[in-house]
């Protein structure tokens, strides 16, 4: 290293020699997402749990996204309503044909099949209901329900909790009590109740259900973020942004949630299959859709009086059973990715 002087201001300048010091560019991604989100991209898709979670998450949104085409409704007016052949109790194997009207044929069924008409591939239910025609339809209810349920529990959660913990005193005291509260209530008996009164209001279909199990589902996000907004705010970048005059809306939105968030998003991610089977178990008890409804547990609730026949009537609870399962496991195995690029250290501990 040389040194030369500035002489106008007399400033002594370092005349650094920078051979060998090369450049690192910067990708595509990185420039879009910034570098620490594009590290967590890049290790999600590095890690083979993710990748195999990510690819069920994929199948199954195939499906949901080409359900018209896989199923064709009767109805397109009603196209959650499984389309039943008959009304005997009695379910009919696999691959048995369609006695009453039928759905439209579809291009890639007679070369898939080698059938010009319509049989049920998976079987009837009790009550003549088509399990393949609830199985590809229940697909887009199990994303639409899980998607709205987390998206609104995140929100409330994470405005009661990060609220909470941001002002401290009175504030905190009031919201946390009303957490406490809410958790006080069994989560599957109190959503069962709350979804019972609502159905005489709401109707029958999904919406009973879906704003039960919000009700009873944000306490654990709130209280989650609670503690990681009460670590961040002590941090020295905060009283940084205070000192200089920054409100408290945009050091809550630009500063403490970017750098607390990330463990709440893996318990979100972690608790979408969780979701999703407990409104299944909702229909199975029957409450919320009606009977007919395009849903996993509501194929479900039609095995219950053939407990004693499973062995015979298999595929009314292993189909359902299988997309519930794959479903679960995916959004669980996307959160145990999620949660090992975020936090190294918690990588094999089995703990969020």
């Amino acid at each position: 290293m040389t040194v030369t002087t500035d002489q106008p201001k007399g400033r002594v300048i370092p005349d650094y020699d920078l051979q060998g010091i090369t450049e690192r560019k910067i990708g595509v991604l990185e420039r879009t997402v910034g570098p620490d989100n594009a590290r967590v991209i890049r290790g999600m898709f590095k890690n083979s749990v993710s990748v195999a979670g990510m690819v069920i998450i994929a199948f199954l949104a195939l499906v949901a996204l080409l359900a018209p085409v896989l199923a064709p409704p009767i109805n397109p007016n009603k196209a959650y309503d499984i389309p039943r052949d008959g009304f005997s109790s009695e379910p009919r194997p696999p691959m048995s044909s369609w006695e009453r009207r039928q759905p439209d044929v579809p291009f890639w069924y007679p070369a898939l099949t080698g059938r010009t008409e319509w049989v049920h591939l998976m079987g009837t239910a009790s009550g003549q209901w088509d399990v393949y025609y609830g199985i590809i339809w229940g697909t887009r209810t199990a994303f639409k329900v899980g998607i709205i349920i987390i998206g609104l529990t995140v929100i409330i959660g994470v405005t009661m909790g990060s609220v909470s913990a941001y002002y401290g005193g009175w504030i905190d005291e009031i919201l946390m009590r009303i957490t406490e509260v809410f958790m006080a209530f069994p989560f599957l008996l109190a959503a069962l109740t709350l979804a019972a009164i609502l159905v005489p209001r709401l109707g029958k279909g999904i919406y009973a259900a879906v704003v039960a199990l919000t009700v009873f589902g944000w306490m654990s996000y709130a209280r989650l973020l609670r503690g990681d907004v009460l670590s961040v705010k002590q941090r020295d970048y905060i009283l940084a942004a205070r000192v200089i005059g920054a409100t408290d809306r945009r050091i809550l939105i630009r500063h403490i949630l970017p750098n607390s968030i990330f463990p709440t998003l893996v318990y979100a991610s972690m608790d979408m299959g969780a979701i999703v089977i407990t409104f299944a178990a909702l229909s199975f008890l029957g409450v919320g859709t009606e009977v007919g409804y395009a849903d996993w547990g509501q194929i479900l609730s039609f095995a219950r009086a053939w407990i004693p026949s499973l062995l015979t009537y298999w595929y009314i609870v292993v189909y359902p059973g299988v997309a519930l399962v794959l479903f679960s496991l995916s959004w669980n195995l996307v959160g145990d990715a999620l949660r090992d690029v975020l936090d190294p250290s918690m990588r094999g501990r089995g703990g969020a």
